[in-house]
């Protein structure tokens, strides 16, 4: 979204916040919550306005906030079953403003709770019509931006492991087929901890935003980035072990709800989302022109181990 546009979405929004047309009397005005090439999120007063990404499909997007609606036990509610508007052509949707994960206090953060909503989630039916999971579309699409930016610099290193592990996994996992003989079900797309929040605020109960991603699907992909994590060593045993527990006790269908292995059935998804994480970090890091920090190389090691089978 261009820099002009900007005064329309927050127009659209203080017309929701205040429909009253009183004057605003709100001392923080309008906030900027997120700004990226592919989503642009504003918050005034209770109410955040959330413009989508281009070429945005708005009938699956309304399938996707139907589903979210229906689901309040799961998801934060939108305030419309629909796109409110559009600007520059892409649809804007408008939410309840929830309390989000604090970043800097990772001992609370709420694993548990985010398996118990996922256990949820991978119970309800889906609404006829819901469109696919985009979890796997997004993965090759971080592939396909970290060639672009290779395409334009000097050969990187950690390139090589990166792809090499992405073209070792199975065509389900990058995007190029379905996934073959997995309970399919519905799925967030692109569960991590930003994607929580306390609703009604600041203390209500945990809730999942974003339905860009959400759809049918393989729900261990939903479980594969805590997965990837805890085998990157970037996320404690313990974290690992309340999570999967919680997520069982919720009766998620992704891993046996008998205490058996789970890695069967999440160690390809968990491969796919470290390479994708690894992809993302890694062009960030070429377009800054900078080295790999301890995170972004435990990733890339990660990959390393992929292909030599360590």
């Amino acid at each position: 979204m261009t820099a002009d546009l900007m005064p329309e979405l927050t127009a659209r929004i203080r017309t929701v916040a205040h429909p009253d047309a009183a004057p605003c009397t709100c001392v923080d005005g309008t906030t900027t919550l997120a700004h990226r090439p592919d989503t642009t999120v504003l918050r005034h007063a209770e109410t955040v306005a959330k413009a989508h990404a281009p070429g945005t499909d708005p009938a699956a997007l309304t399938l996707r906030l139907t589903t979210a609606a229906r689901l309040p036990d799961v998801f934060l509610p939108p305030l419309t079953p629909a796109p409110a508007a559009f600007v520059d052509d892409r649809p804007v949707t408008l939410w309840p403003y929830g309390t989000p994960v604090d970043p800097d206090t990772p001992g609370a953060a709420p694993w548990e709770a985010a398996a118990t909503l996922l256990g949820r989630l991978h119970r309800a039916p889906a609404t006829p019509g819901t469109p696919p999971m985009r979890g796997p579309a997004k993965a090759a699409h971080a592939i396909a931006r970290l060639r672009e930016t290779l395409a334009g610099t000097a050969p990187h290193p950690a390139a090589t492991p990166l792809l090499r592990a992405w073209s070792a996994l199975p065509a389900w996992a990058r995007g190029e087929a379905p996934m073959p003989g997995r309970p399919r079900t519905l799925c967030h797309g692109d569960l991590h901890l930003g994607q929580l929040v306390r609703h009604p605020a600041p203390d209500g109960p945990w809730r999942l935003i974003d339905v860009d991603d959400l759809g049918v699907g393989a729900p261990a992909w939903d479980l594969a980035r805590p997965a990837s994590w805890y085998a990157c060593g970037l996320l404690p045993p313990d974290a690992w072990t309340r999570f999967l527990a919680a997520y069982r006790a919720a009766g998620g269908p992704a891993v046996p709800e008998d205490g058996g292995d789970p890695w069967p059935a999440l160690d390809v998804p968990a491969r796919a989302l470290t390479v994708q994480t690894g992809a993302r970090y890694l062009a960030k890091a070429i377009a800054a022109d900078r080295p790999l920090d301890e995170v972004e190389r435990s990733l890339i090691d990660a990959c390393a181990r992929m292909v030599s089978g360590g």
